[in-house]
């Protein structure tokens, strides 16, 4: 229970309010008498004053004592609580209301009553309780001078021990029941609202912690979410849930991508493996032949053995340029040097490396360039490249008086190429993996399946365009034939 991060904010809460309301109701309690005190002070302000100019208490040096004695009388039957004291001019009690064993201290302190008489304006000033040997109370005091000379003053204590015992009492009854009823409601009602706050707070929090154990449970896959974490409507804690929502869609689509790249590892294992095998069986056993029935070879078997081998051997080493260029596709240490160039013209150039091929395996090998061909920027070579695996992979899968076109046009800002076959076609299913690496095609074609290879110069091809910013597509009829489009941006 205790490790739950609400109850551990509810305890938090509960000390912190319980901490300022004592706080709260010591500066209550602390500041309550001060405040009497002030408002006595001030109500009292002029006491004193209004006894001086009343009643002649000192003349020609002498304390006038039947004055003082009436003075005394006449208080304590107007106000039983007022404590009077005679000063001479240096703060010395020369005379006081009060019974002489009450008397504690002789000297009153002349600082706070000069204070008193200069600064109106000062608020509670404090002084000496005669009566007291160590407290200091709330005063009035007013000069007695003659002929303008300072003969004592007249200081009267507004809180006397009668009124700080019924101050004290009223405190511990009336005042201390409501400070602590108003704190107690007070802080009641602040909890009460700290815990619906802690407690939708916490239902976002409980979102996300939901959230995070389900994709544990479900093994990782993560759910949709309807939110954004840019939305600026949410809060911090909403933004964080997406934000984690939107983590494990992509930590989801990251691994069912290392599960296709595990997938294609082993099948791209298994494909190396049985094309490797096939030229290295047919190279080794060859030449093993060529070396143990060397003396009963015709020089005819001779060069006819030699040349199978030179062509397996010939297939080994384009399979192994083939993967070698594709890793370097894939790990971006090829990037394309785009410059301006005429495709027409490199069109020309990439189709007499097959004319040759076109004469021999009988079949129709014909070049379509639009007069209004821009030139296009991209990386010569590589397209070059691109041109060479279309036409070559045209021809492996075209049978004899069959027809390869390559045709070359303007589309608005670009140029497309698009390179068109007779050939044996691919099957619909088929269609969505053909441009895939490793590929093989199921269907029979009667031609070429041998020499099919890896399915590398497609994936090659379809890399390279990728990284000119377009996208190769393929369109086939099943036995009707097969066209391979793309297109490059024109030159500005």
């Amino acid at each position: 229970m205790f490790h739950s991060l609400y109850v551990k904010l509810v305890l938090v809460l509960f000390l912190l309010f319980i901490g300022i309301g004592a706080v709260f109701l010591f500066v209550a309690m602390y500041t309550a008498p001060m405040y009497q005190q002030e408002v006595s002070q001030q109500l009292n302000r002029d006491l004193a004053r209004y006894i001086v100019s009343e009643h002649v208490l000192i003349e020609d040096g002498q304390v006038q004592q039947n004055n003082l004695t009436e003075l005394f009388q006449n208080v304590m039957i107007i106000n039983p609580s007022l404590e009077l004291y005679l000063l001479d001019a240096d703060g010395q009690v020369i005379g006081h209301s009060m019974a002489p064993d009450r008397i504690q201290q002789k000297q009153v302190s002349l600082g706070p009553v000069n204070r008193f008489l200069e600064q109106h304006d000062a608020g509670l000033i404090m002084g000496d309780d005669p009566g007291h040997a160590t407290r200091q109370n709330s005063f009035s005091v007013a000069p007695i001078d003659v002929d303008n000379q300072r003969q004592g003053y007249i200081y009267a204590i507004l809180g006397s021990e009668k009124i700080n015992r019924i101050s004290d009492v009223l405190q511990r009854s009336l005042i201390m029941r409501w400070s602590a009823a108003s704190i107690v409601v007070a802080l009641g009602f602040a909890f009460v609202a700290g815990l619906l706050l802690f407690f939708f707070l916490m239902r976002k929090l409980r979102v996300l912690s939901s959230a995070m154990q389900t994709f544990k449970d479900n093994h990782l896959q993560a759910k949709e979410f309807a939110v954004e974490p840019d939305d600026a409507t949410l809060d911090e804690i909403e933004r964080m849930t997406a934000t984690f929502q939107k983590m494990a869609q992509r930590i989801e689509e990251q691994m069912q991508h290392l599960q296709e790249v595990e997938s294609t590892r082993r099948e791209m294992v298994a494909n190396i493996s049985h094309d490797l095998r096939t030229p290295l069986a047919s190279l080794s056993g060859f030449l093993e032949t060529l070396q143990l029935k060397q003396a009963e070879l015709s020089a005819q078997n001779k060069q006819e053995y030699l040349r199978i081998a030179y062509e397996n051997a010939q297939r080994l080493t384009r399979l192994v340029e083939e993967l070698f260029e594709l890793a370097k596709l894939d790990a971006n240490e090829l990037q394309p040097r785009v410059e301006s160039f005429s495709l027409a013209e490199l069109a020309f150039d990439v189709s007499h490396k097959f004319y040759l091929r076109a004469r021999e395996q009988n079949i129709e090998f014909n070049v379509v360039v639009d007069e209004q061909v821009p030139e296009v920027s991209a990386d010569v070579g590589m397209i070059e490249r691109v041109l060479d695996n279309l036409i070559d992979n045209s021809f492996k899968h075209t049978p004899d008086r069959g027809h390869i076109r390559l045709q070359v046009a303007p589309r608005d800002c670009s140029v497309e190429i698009a390179v068109s076959d007779t050939g044996y076609g691919i099957a619909a299913e088929e269609l969505p993996y053909v441009l895939k690496r490793f590929y093989k095609k199921t269907s029979s074609t009667g031609k070429g399946d041998a020499d099919s290879g890896l399915g590398l110069g497609l994936a090659i091809a379809s890399r390279i365009v990728e990284m000119h910013g377009g996208h190769l597509s393929v369109d086939s009829v099943l036995h009707q034939g097969t066209t391979f489009r793309f297109s490059l941006p024109a030159t500005a």
